[in-house]
C-alpha cells in the first residue's frame, strides 16, 4: 500500500487554514496553494472566478478530483448603533455552532480587526431567564464585537468597517491522539490529502494512466465551485468531508464512498469502480447516503451540463460546518483509496 505522509499533510493542512478564505475571499488562499503547488513541481492554470487547475500529467480520458478551500463564515450587514455588528452568514454557519467564538474582520480596503461573536444580551448573571432560553439567531440576538474601544456606529465606520466586509472564524486547530480538532476540517483537510497525494506522485516520478487534473474550486459552500471545468473530462472524484450523524455508517477512522446525497445518486459504475478499488487495496472504507442537507462539488458539475461520471468520497468527520473532528486514520484511507483507484 502507497505509503502516506502525515507529517507532511498536517503541516500542509494547518498552513490552509491559517489563511483567512470564507467564501469570495478567495485571493490568499489561491496564492497559497498555488505556492504548494509549484513547491511540489506541478503546472496550474487558474479560473476567473478563483479556482486553481493542477495538471498531473498523463494520456486518456481525463479524472478530475476536486477538494475546495472556501469556509463558511460571516459578512458585516449592518453597523449597529452601539459599535457591535449585525452579521449574516456565508454558507451554512448556524448562531449556536459559532456563538463566543473568536473573529477576523478583513475590510474591503485590506485592514484586518478582530473580535468575538457575542448573544446580545451577552451576560447570564445579568439576563432574564426568558432572554436566556431564546435560541441565537443573526437577525435578533447575535452580533460581533470589536476589540477596539468604540461606542457608536460612527467609531466603527472610522476604523474603516463597512457592511460586506468579511468575517472569519478562528479555526482553534489541536491533535490529540490522533484526532484533529479544528473548523474547517471540510474541506481543507481534504485539500491537504490530495496535495499530500500529488507529492507523492511527484517524488515517485509516477507517470498516471490517465490524464489527470486536480481542482481546488473557491465556491463550494453556496454551491457554484465547479461549474466551470476542462471540457474533456470524462470523470469526477469529488474529496469532501462524510459527515457522522444518526443512521450514518461513516467513521472517522474510514473513509466514506458516497452513494447519494441529497440531491441525486453519484454515478453507479464510477462508485463501483471505487468500491473495487478499496477491496483490492485493503482499505477501511464504508459505503454511505448524506441526507438531507447535503452536496458536493460534483453535484454542481451535473447541474452544470458536464456529460461526466461523478462520485465522491472522504474522511469521517464529527461536528460539521461547527468545531470539526476527524482522525489521521480517516485522511490516511482517503488518501489511499485515491491512490489505489489512479493506481500509485
Amino acid at each position: 500500500m502507497v505509503k502516506f505522509d502525515e507529517k507532511y499533510c498536517i503541516d500542509v493542512f494547518e498552513k490552509l487554514i491559517a489563511v483567512d478564505s470564507t467564501t469570495g475571499q478567495f485571493e490568499k488562499i489561491q496564492k497559497t496553494v498555488c505556492d504548494l503547488i509549484g513547491e511540489i513541481g506541478y503546472k496550474y492554470t487558474v479560473t476567473n472566478k478563483g479556482g486553481v487547475i493542477a495538471d498531473l500529467g498523463g494520456e486518456g480520458d481525463p479524472l478530475l478530483i476536486s477538494a475546495h478551500l472556501d469556509d463558511i463564515g460571516l459578512m458585516v450587514r449592518h453597523i449597529n448603533k452601539d459599535g457591535t455588528l449585525n452579521v449574516c452568514p456565508v454558507g451554512g454557519l448556524y448562531p449556536f455552532y459559532c456563538v463566543t467564538e473568536n473573529v477576523r474582520i478583513e475590510t474591503r480596503d485590506g485592514k484586518t480587526y478582530t473580535g468575538s461573536v457575542c448573544r446580545i444580551p451577552n451576560s447570564i448573571h445579568v439576563t432574564e431567564e426568558e432572554l436566556r432560553a431564546q435560541l441565537p439567531d443573526f437577525r435578533t440576538n447575535v452580533c460581533v464585537v470589536l476589540d477596539n474601544d468604540v461606542r457608536s456606529d460612527e467609531d466603527v465606520r472610522k476604523l474603516g468597517i463597512d457592511t460586506g466586509d468579511m468575517i472569519a472564524l478562528e479555526p482553534r486547530f489541536r491533535m490529540e491522539n490522533g484526532y484533529l480538532k479544528s473548523r474547517f476540517v471540510d474541506d481543507k483537510a481534504c485539500a491537504a490529502v490530495v496535495l499530500s497525494l500529488m507529492k507523492q506522485m511527484k517524488d515517485k516520478v509516477f507517470v498516471p494512466s490517465r490524464k489527470i487534473y486536480v481542482y481546488f474550486a473557491m465556491y463550494e459552500e453556496i454551491g457554484h465551485g465547479t461549474v466551470f471545468m476542462p471540457d474533456d473530462v470524462k470523470d469526477y472524484i469529488a474529496v469532501d468531508i462524510a459527515p457522522l450523524g444518526p443512521n450514518q455508517n461513516s467513521d472517522e477512522h474510514k473513509v466514506s464512498i458516497f452513494a447519494k446525497d441529497s440531491r441525486f445518486p453519484y454515478h453507479w459504475t464510477l462508485t463501483n469502480e471505487l468500491r473495487s478499488a478499496a477491496v483490492k487495496a485493503g482499505v477501511d472504507y464504508v459505503m454511505d447516503i448524506f441526507t438531507p442537507h447535503y452536496g458536493t462539488d460534483g453535484d454542481a458539475s451535473v447541474v452544470a451540463g458536464y456529460d461526466i461520471r461523478h462520485a465522491a468520497i472522504g474522511p469521517g468527520t464529527l461536528n460539521s460546518h461547527g468545531y470539526e473532528r476527524t482522525h489521521i486514520d480517516g485522511l490516511k484511507n482517503t488518501y489511499q483509496l485515491l491512490a489505489a483507484y489512479i493506481g500509485l
